[in-house]
């Protein structure tokens, strides 16, 4: 008579695939239910408030710390700059300047920052450490020194 082609070790492994699948069954319909139930209790457990301070929370604020913000006072972005009036004339100290070349660099006394001039922002004629009084204005790779005077 021939031998079982069923084996132990098939057994088991056809019980645990039977475990899973079951496991597996009662985990969807427990879903179901808690999802029956959270509908149930309606839309009370789904809504998020926001109290006094920004906080998110699950209580009603209080009605009695309500503020009135007027609408005009929220800004949404960046702030408005508020416009300073600057001198517009700068001085500063010539650091390097090559005629040959037609430019060179100023540093700003105030701010120690240099900026690039070229020989058709001179007013003055300028050599290497001439105290110079400039107007800044924006070229192509940053801020330029214009109308270059000497001191």
């Amino acid at each position: 008579m021939a031998k079982s082609q069923q084996s132990f070790n098939k057994s088991e492994k056809e019980k645990k695939r039977l475990k899973k699948r079951k496991e597996k069954q009662e985990r969807s319909e427990k879903r179901k239910l808690e999802a029956a139930a959270a509908a149930e209790a309606g839309i009370d457990n789904t809504i998020a408030y926001v109290d006094e301070n920004g906080m998110l929370t699950d209580t009603p604020p209080d009605p009695t710390k309500k503020r009135k913000i007027k609408a005009e006072d929220i800004e949404i972005g960046v702030p408005k700059r508020v416009h300073e009036e600057v001198d517009p004339v700068h001085k500063g100290i010539v650091e390097f300047f090559n005629h040959s070349k037609g430019f060179g660099f100023i540093k700003d006394l105030d701010s120690h920052e240099k900026y690039f001039v070229h020989v058709n922002g001179l007013i003055d004629e300028v050599i290497e450490g001439n105290k110079v009084s400039f107007e800044l204005e924006r070229g192509m790779k940053g801020m330029n020194a214009v109308k270059v005077t000497k001191i």
